[in-house]
């Protein structure tokens, strides 16, 4: 006597070693997007573009008796509004050496708080998709900072908070005092991921966590 499995009891034998195969290659594939994400570093590279109460910054190390007049008017309202560009460096090493594929890695969200001097500011995102090559080159995301320093500093004084954006956006500006939170998330085929924890960016090195 000949049994003769049905074809319905055949798919259904079937199915759940397919759907197996597939799980583990879609957690494959997500664990490499993770690991690929976390291989991306940054770094604040430069400030740029700064301006305290509408007086441009950027080839000043002091100010006029008109600048100063100005400011002192700002700071008497109790108001000291700045706007600056803050570059930040980010590398992808996923350049197809090393035995990974290459990939560029498009950031949908990086979602940052702005520390100076170890005081919380503003926090913000970027406004569109950003891609990082993976050529292993660096690449500059701008982000736009604008915030009220006379709100975080005001027990500095006026000399203090004058002399701080000078420090930051001047002719000789630094970004030693400049730290940057961020939390990337990325897009990948399996949707958008998000960085396994927040970064701490700063000046001297490039950081992946």
């Amino acid at each position: 006597m000949q049994f003769h499995a049905k074809p319905t009891s055949i798919v259904l034998f079937l199915l759940p070693a397919m759907f197996m195969s597939i799980s583990c290659s879609a957690l494959r594939g997500v664990g490499e997007a993770i690991t690929n994400l976390s291989r991306c570093s940054f770094k604040v590279e430069s400030v740029s573009n700064f301006s305290l109460a509408g007086i441009s910054l950027g080839n000043k190390s002091s100010y006029s008796i008109a600048d100063g007049l100005t400011l002192a008017a700002s700071f008497a309202r109790n108001e000291f509004p700045a706007s600056f560009t803050l570059n930040v460096a980010a590398v992808n090493p996923n350049d197809g050496t090393g035995g990974t594929p290459s990939s560029a890695a498009t950031l949908t969200r990086f979602a940052w708080t702005l520390l100076i001097d170890n005081t919380e500011t503003i926090r913000g995102d970027i406004a569109e998709p950003f891609t990082i090559p993976g050529t292993g080159q660096q690449s500059i995301i701008p982000l736009t900072m604008s915030l009220d320093l006379f709100q975080f500093f005001r027990n500095r004084g006026y000399e203090s908070i004058v002399n701080l954006a000078l420090a930051l956006g001047g002719v000789n500006r630094t970004t030693s005092s400049i730290t940057l939170r961020a939390r990337p998330t990325i897009d990948t085929r399996f949707g958008p991921i998000n960085y396994p924890e927040e970064i701490t960016i700063v000046d001297r090195e490039f950081r992946s966590r």
